[in-house]
């Protein structure tokens, strides 16, 4: 089981995350733990403040480290030791899919979502890792934990239906992912491709490995470099516009050399000389 622990001051944001779809299908049958720990239980006053004016001035409020701990404390006692405390913060480091596998091989992991100004500085010491889903800033972390939740959550074991559907994934190849069809097979004169109706799977899997090369030299050109190209994506990339230079600045091995036909052995007719004698 893998235990997810998300210490917030919402947890009501949260909660349909982990209660709904595939994640609360995956917490009935013991294949996940979602708990969500309120901060505010360990305000340590009266009044539930977990915050507080931030030193130096200033607009906004911070979230009291001393609260942070005692929440993280409480959090590490109720179950197995976290393999990570994480704090999703915009200074982290861009959370990737190569960064969700990690984690799904997991037993524990602990997340900080932080809100108003975020939290006390002296808070970092307490975490291992600090994540982030990309250059713009929200308003608290929750939303950003959710999708580290559904991330991560659907690389274990027997979360998903199939076992090896993420695997095909955009990015779990290192290419965005091949377009999708279904029925009806003709829709407002868009057809489903030949090739997928036909039967071939090899041929299938060739026309979606294509597929995936050009949505990502097209979308998102700077992953290909890193997404482990083969002799026979090289050869598709050069008839998509890709130059033999740009193949060897991406370290990208070279095409498959042209088969060359073998010259058909004259036969023993062949090789016989003509008859010229006039009968």
């Amino acid at each position: 089981m893998l235990t997810f622990s998300f210490l917030t001051l919402f947890p009501e944001l949260l909660a349909p995350f982990a209660q709904e779809a595939i994640v609360g299908k995956a917490r009935e049958r013991g294949l996940l733990d979602v708990r969500l720990v309120n901060l505010r239980d360990y305000a340590g006053n009266k009044h539930l403040k977990v915050d507080d004016t931030p030193y130096g001035g200033g607009a906004g409020m911070v979230i009291r480290v001393d609260v942070a701990a005692r929440a993280l404390g409480a959090a590490c006692q109720a179950g197995p030791p976290p393999d990570e405390v994480i704090l999703l913060t915009p200074a982290g480091e861009r959370f990737t899919q190569q960064v969700a596998e990690e984690l799904a091989t997991k037993q524990h992991l602990v997340f900080l979502c932080g809100r108003y100004e975020g939290f006390d500085a002296r808070t970092e010491g307490l975490v291992t890792r600090e994540l982030s889903l990309g250059d713009f800033v929200m308003m608290g972390g929750e939303a950003a934990a959710a999708c580290v939740l559904e991330a991560v959550a659907r690389l274990r074991p027997g979360v998903l239906g199939d076992e090896a559907s993420h695997q095909q994934d955009s990015f779990s190849s290192g290419l965005l992912d091949y377009p999708e069809y279904t029925r009806p097979p003709e829709w407002e004169g868009q057809g489903v491709p030949e090739v997928l109706r036909g039967g071939n799977h090899a041929a299938v899997a060739r026309w979606r490995r294509d597929q995936a090369l050009e949505r990502t030299l097209r979308r998102r050109p700077d992953l290909l470099p890193a997404a482990g190209l083969t002799p026979q994506d090289s050869a598709a990339l050069l008839t998509l516009g890709v130059t033999p230079e740009q193949l060897s600045i991406w370290d990208a091995p070279p095409p498959p050399a042209p088969k060359v036909r073998r010259k058909k052995k004259p036969s023993a007719e062949d090789k016989a000389p003509a008859d010229t004698s006039s009968e």
